[in-house]
């Protein structure tokens, strides 16, 4: 299983990022003024921190050839791997916060919710499948909307034959408060995908990094209009 990734951009400050020639933007990186296009952290999530994503800026100019300081970073003639590389750097670095979760795991929380089955868990790529959710989701609160995943939950194991007994599986309770915890912070973090200046990226733990997305977009290739 691998974690689907989540994160809340500030789209404003990521175009400016992506528009910068690269010179500058790694001067910024090497002065610490990067740091003042990076949202202020919304404290009830986790997101990557200052100094890692630095680090990794610098990494990919080292590691990529061919590079013309002077172009921003979408008109540089390298491959579109190593420029989607960079993008989701800079996308987390405008990020206010990240939600992750095992993509086995996102079925309990997202399906119930949709009107249609979700027949792969590289389903949950799709900014469509979100914005379905979204949706839906917008039209309960946090708590009936943990409730009705709690209550989902229990009616598949029962359906395979498990047990809901504490007494019999140890599991039961933690599991049970695990998806609660877990599907009340994804309410809380999708509610606040609520401005036309937050964009949504999306990806997966070992997805190879073109196939990442800012709201439906490949980041080879993203509008930043």
């Amino acid at each position: 299983m691998a974690d689907v990734i989540l994160n809340l951009v500030h789209h404003s400050n990521f175009k400016k990022l992506v528009s910068l020639p690269l010179q500058e933007l790694f001067e910024k990186v090497e002065d610490s003024s990067l740091r003042n296009y990076r949202p202020e952290l919304d404290n009830r999530f986790h997101r990557d921190f200052d100094v890692d994503l630095e680090g990794d800026i610098m990494e990919w100019s080292d590691k990529t050839p061919g590079l013309v300081l002077s172009d921003n970073l979408y008109s540089q003639p390298i491959k579109e791997s190593e420029i989607a590389e960079l993008t989701i750097l800079l996308a987390k670095w405008c990020s206010f916060s990240e939600w992750r979760c095992w993509d086995a795991r996102l079925f309990l929380y997202v399906e119930p919710m949709l009107k249609y089955n979700i027949s792969s868990p590289n389903e949950f790529l799709n900014f469509s499948l979100w914005n379905d959710f979204m949706n839906s989701l917008s039209k309960t609160d946090r708590r009936s909307y943990s409730e009705s995943v709690v209550l989902d939950w229990m009616s598949r194991r029962e359906e395979l034959g498990e047990t809901m007994e504490p007494s019999e599986d140890p599991r039961i309770l933690p599991t049970m408060n695990s998806h609660r915890t877990s599907s009340e912070s994804l309410h809380i973090f999708l509610n606040s995908f609520d401005s036309k200046d937050i964009s949504l990226l999306i990806g997966r733990e070992y997805l190879e990094h073109e196939l990442w997305s800012l709201n439906g977009n490949f980041l080879y290739g993203v509008k930043v209009d």
